[in-house]
């Protein structure tokens, strides 16, 4: 199923979570009658989703879950397949998520699962509790969700796993059975290497401003089942294109040949995350 990229989900530069003030009365040493507890800043943060609990059964989140919160009252993200964006309010330690708009993009349909549950949960009144960086929202109901604090992560020395196909200003879901099969990681060394869900490929690549020249590829001459194949023929219409524009968010990369032919991938945990 092909969506249109309409969402753009912005980079978050302010969240505030503010503690509830408090009155100190007479007796409790505070100086001029009253005191009041400090926000806490959590500024230029990128909300990697850990997992979400619904009436008690605690559900994993996929690669690339994450929620960003920008300071003109705007949520965007990914559920963990289709992107999404909701209008927010932030009032102390108490975010009020609107109705969410998304993407309508076929998905794995354990995937499919877990972004019904995240939906549901990451809606109308939560309350955020901030500690060493990770932020746990609750309902009312008394479902949550796990967040993480992540940084960005570079162009070169990441794995890069692929999660969909793009042409012009759509993208489609990868083949049925190929999800987390096709990767590329860019070297130091001005090489780019991994696999294309099938078959392994290496060449080189040049970084330049927003673009990347790649050379030839070579790659193995494995026979692989239809799907596979299929996700392959896709990805060497991108990269076997001489030149590819870049596009780097945070943990998100975009990859778009001449001919409208691209694709993108998200960062691939490593030990260490969750």
């Amino acid at each position: 199923m092909r969506y249109q990229l309409s969402i753009s989900v912005t980079a978050l530069t302010v969240l505030a979570l503010s503690a509830c003030g408090t009155q100190s009365g007479a007796g409790d040493g505070g100086e001029g009658g009253g005191s009041v507890q400090p926000d806490v800043p959590v500024n230029g943060v990128h909300w990697s989703v850990d997992s979400v609990t619904v009436d008690g059964s605690k559900t994993e989140a996929p690669a690339g879950a994450h929620v960003e919160i920008d300071d003109k009252g705007r949520a965007g993200g990914n559920y963990g397949c289709n992107h999404f964006g909701a209008d927010v309010k932030i009032d102390g330690d108490t975010i009020t998520v609107g109705p969410a708009e998304m993407t309508e993009m076929a998905c794995d349909k354990k995937v499919q699962g877990f972004e019904e549950a995240l939906r549901a949960a990451f809606a109308g009144t939560l309350k955020a509790k901030l500690t060493d960086g990770r932020l746990t929202l609750t309902t009312e109901t008394g479902d949550s969700i796990a967040l993480t604090s992540e940084p960005p992560s570079p162009l070169v020395g990441t794995k890069w796993t692929v999660n969909s196909l793009v042409s012009g200003k759509s993208a489609t879901s990868l083949p049925a059975g190929t999800e987390n099969k096709a990767h590329l990681t860019f070297g130091k060394d001005g090489s780019v290497s991994g696999s294309l869900g099938c078959n392994r490929f290496t060449s080189t690549a040049k970084v330049s401003g927003d673009s990347i020249t790649l050379g030839r590829l070579a790659s193995t001459r494995k026979l692989c089942q239809g799907p596979e194949m299929d996700l392959e023929r896709e990805l060497v219409k991108v990269l076997d294109e001489g030149t590819v524009k870049y596009e780097l968010k945070h943990r998100s990369l975009t990859l778009t040949a001449s001919n409208g032919k691209g694709l993108a991938a998200v960062a691939a945990e490593t030990s260490g995350e969750k």
